[in-house]
């Protein structure tokens, strides 16, 4: 866009006064115990009101949120590729060098293999938000060695352990790492891939979604109900009905989704993270199917999670585990546990069912949700560090310093870069009359409307301020909506302004401002 073609206008809004009563509102209620495919991004899913703008349309220019994604995307970046594929290369009998990862990770450990796929998903979707040629070429080259380890009949598998203990969990992950990289990183035979390894892994799985208690005792972790999401993610990007049978196969209905979508809540017992996780799969399986009960099915588990099951963080899930409501446990668990809320995965799966039901509804309640445990938990996480130590539990306890997790490459090793990825996609969404400002945080988004070219510039140092404002820039004057997040948290309407004049809008907490105008040179249109 050259200089002399920008036209250009501000919006602010204020949040004065509202920051000290949500900190003390936070404070005194430590511990709540009351009772891109279609879809992905780019098009609108006509179940949805809005839809995801792609990683690279949004950049972060400024503020913790960038401080972090840069140091995450430099963190994977140095991951050793030798090491990362050796345990595929030495089940394949192929050349295998670099040290073993160690960990969680090696071929007899706790789960073989079991994080390749997220840290390849995590890469693809730093590349698309940077544009950086070296991030594409290190997700083709991970890509292209684990293609190499693949038998004829498509078995994939890292170990037999890995296919015996762990088939649904390992093969979701690498799923999701190899559709990423086709979707966000270019890298085209990835997709034929994902296709040859969900074949080749199917005599491995168990003929439906089945809970933990069902599995066999040496398998208590497999998590066969998170599979639908992804097979429906590759339906969509293949038009191949063969996945969307598969994905209907697993969908776990009978005994979770249909009794959330009639509001009985079947949280408590259950693992918390992976249980949160397979509510994207009900969430795909509204867009993709458009089951009303599915909808109501994520609806309900969001209410249910923030009702009876979070703490002031937005953390869930002491001990890994969703508790009994209106019984103290969320309290009590502050002073027996250390493991609160497995911080990367949780906020990773928390983000996720965030954005579907922004998606479905509109509604800014969701977003308030998203704001909150991105803050209060990813955000603090401490860097990984290059042997293989991961920041894994946000811990409440009374007695406590903030620390890593004693094995190497954990499972949160897996969903940290994507959950950092993930802010930029949390930050804006758009609808058919304009677009919705998610997140405060220092950043440009760039979108085509009307035919102009259009660039919004955020400004803010929240949390530590109580204002942002918003610049536009567009190649032609247009006409649109500009929806601002009002916070939940307010305890009054905010301020909003456009061009430094305070302008008549409805901006109460837990809505969507609009401040519709024609917009274009300053005073041009007002």
């Amino acid at each position: 866009m050259r200089k002399e073609q920008q036209m250009s206008s501000t919006a602010s809004f204020s949040r004065r006064r509202f920051l000290k009563g949500a900190m003390t509102a936070a404070a005194a209620s430590y511990v709540r115990t009351t009772s891109a495919s279609p879809t992905q991004a780019g098009t609108p899913s006509p179940r949805g009101k809005l839809f995801q703008f792609r990683y690279s349309d949004v950049k972060l220019t400024g503020g913790p949120l960038k401080d972090q994604f840069d140091r995450i995307h430099a963190a994977y970046m140095a991951l050793d590729e030798d090491r990362v594929l050796k345990v595929y290369r030495q089940r394949a009998g192929l050349p295998a060098p670099g040290e073993d990862m160690g960990g969680w990770y090696d071929a007899e450990a706790f789960a073989p293999g079991h994080s390749f796929g997220q840290y390849v998903s995590g890469l693809a979707r730093f590349a698309d938000a940077t544009g950086d040629e070296a991030t594409r070429a290190k997700v083709k080259r991970l890509v292209d060695g684990f293609t190499a380890t693949i038998d004829p009949d498509g078995y994939s598998y890292p170990s037999l352990k890995a296919s015996t203990a762990f088939p649904a969990y390992t093969l979701d992950k690498n799923v999701v790492g190899l559709l990423d990289a086709y979707q966000f990183a270019g890298v085209a035979p990835a997709l034929d891939t994902a296709q040859r390894i969900i074949k080749g892994g199917l005599r491995y799985l168990p003929p439906r979604a089945i809970e933990r208690d069902e599995a066999p005792r040496q398998t208590p972790y497999d998590e066969s109900y998170t599979l639908p999401e992804n097979l429906f993610y590759t339906y969509e990007l293949t038009g191949d009905k063969f996945f969307l049978e598969l994905a209907r196969q697993y969908l776990m209905d009978r005994t979770y989704f249909e009794p959330l979508a009639r509001g009985i809540n079947v949280l408590p017992g259950r693992h918390a993270y992976s249980h949160v996780n397979a509510m994207s799969s009900a969430a795909r399986a509204y867009l993709v199917l458009g089951a009303p009960k599915h909808l109501e099915a994520t609806r309900n588990a969001w209410d249910m999670l923030e009702q009876t099951q979070q703490f002031a963080s937005g953390g869930w899930g002491p001990n890994e585990a969703f508790v009994e409501p209106s019984k103290g446990l969320l309290g009590e668990s502050l002073k027996t546990t250390h493991a609160h809320f497995e911080t990367p995965c949780g906020a990773y799966a928390h983000f996720k069912l965030g954005r579907y039901l922004l998606r479905f509804t509109g509604e800014a309640r969701y977003g308030d949700g998203i704001e909150r445990v991105l803050y209060n938990t990813v955000l603090g996480a401490r860097d990984p560090k290059a042997d293989g130590q991961f920041f894994y539990y946000s811990d409440y306890h009374t007695a406590t310093q903030k620390g890593y997790f004693p094995d190497k490459w954990p499972c949160c090793s897996g969903t940290l870069p994507q959950a950092v990825a993930d802010y930029l996609v949390n930050s804006y969404f758009r609808g058919p009359d304009g677009v919705y400002v998610n997140l405060f945080v220092p950043s440009e988004l760039q979108w085509k409307v009307d035919g102009a070219q259009a660039k919004l510039i955020q400004s803010t140092s929240f949390p530590e301020s109580d204002s942002s404002e918003l610049r536009l820039e567009l190649s032609a004057p247009a006409e649109f909506t500009v929806y601002v997040r009002i916070p939940g948290w307010l305890q009054s309407p905010a301020e909003l302004a456009v061009n430094e004049k305070a302008i008549d809008a409805k901006a109460e907490p837990r809505t969507f401002a609009a401040i519709r105008r024609r917009w274009q040179l300053p005073h041009g249109a007002y």
